[in-house]
């Protein structure tokens, strides 16, 4: 990495995040009780990389419009949520990932300069080109989709990486695009977002902590959900050391459903999400939830529901 282009690269934009426009808008609007950042960036970008470099930062407490990842490339500093009125510290090589509308302040004092860097992501295009690499983990999808179902979710991630050094060296790579932008900087980032977003759920899969007492059928059924996508009778048995029979009798016994029809339900209800709270197509859904065409998507939608996803999508029928 080269150390001069990448410093002058966090001087850049540090100092274009003070100028940039951090409009605070009414939420509702005419109202005074909360404030909302509308999107900072020209309407053209749908990734922007942001740097705060200094020893001090105070935000108002607000919302905002769009999906953000803050990561403490040097030194520590906090951050407020409305949720369980948390005051959390972000350590350096930790991230705070936010969702569109929940409550979030930034604040940081100290006598060393601290680096935060933040990528930002408008709504729609993240759900159109990231969420699908998210999709296969159940609680990541419920995470990234709450927003379109509750504004107000206040749901938040704090993480920290095992090994940081593949992020902050995708971060810096970032940094150094965003801040000698080009014609193509746009679509060089995307890749690099897409990168980033599946090492964020790599970690977050090690750092969730297994269920204590959970059944095997119970680990099993989990597993499904978060490899939902491309997830099969023989890679179950493998994964969980027990011969492919053992392991569809296990899921009959204890649920009365066979392999193929949990993981059929688990498909079906993402689809539906997917269908409710985005503007993916039908073909982008099919390919997200693993089918090979989305023929075969239409026939298991339809055997499923009793209607084909084109008449159910059109007349925006609820499955539940």
């Amino acid at each position: 990495m080269n150390d001069s282009k990448l410093g002058k690269a966090l001087e850049t934009l540090g100092e274009q995040f003070a100028h940039r426009n951090w409009k605070y808008i009414d939420v509702p609007p005419g109202s005074q009780k909360e404030k909302s950042y509308e999107w900072p960036g020209a309407s053209n970008e749908k990734i922007m990389i942001c740097v705060h470099k200094g020893p001090d930062i105070q935000e108002m407490f607000h919302r905002q419009e769009f999906f953000f990842f803050n990561f403490a490339y040097r030194g520590d500093y906090g951050a407020l949520s409305y949720r369980y009125d948390n005051h959390i510290t972000v350590h350096e090589n930790e991230c705070y990932i936010g969702q569109p509308f929940a409550g979030y302040a930034l604040y940081a004092h100290s006598q060393e300069e601290i680096i935060i860097i933040g990528v930002l992501i408008q709504k729609e295009a993240f759900f159109k080109t990231c969420l699908p690499v998210l999709s296969a983990d159940a609680n990541l999808f419920r995470f990234f989709l709450t927003p379109q179902t509750d504004e107000y979710a206040e749901e938040f991630i704090h993480l920290r990486f095992d090994d940081s050094g593949w992020i902050r060296s995708l971060l810096e790579m970032m940094v150094m695009e965003y801040a000698d932008p080009q014609p193509d900087t746009q679509d060089i980032l995307q890749p690099m977002v897409l990168t980033l977003l599946m090492l964020i759920a790599r970690q977050y899969r090690r750092s969730t902590p297994a269920v204590e007492g959970e059944r095997l059928s119970e680990q099993i059924i989990r597993y499904m959900g978060e490899h939902a996508d491309v997830v099969s009778l023989k890679e179950i048995a493998k994964h969980f050391s027990y011969h492919p029979n053992y392991v569809s009798a296990l899921l009959h016994r204890e649920t009365g459903k066979s392999f193929s029809e949990i993981l059929l339900e688990q498909r079906m209800e993402r689809a539906v999400s997917l269908m409710n709270e985005t503007t993916l197509s039908i073909e982008e859904i099919a390919a997200m939830l693993g089918y090979s065409n989305s023929s075969n998507f239409y026939k298991a939608f339809k055997k499923y529901f009793g209607i084909s996803p084109r008449k159910r999508d059109k007349n925006n029928v609820d499955m539940y």
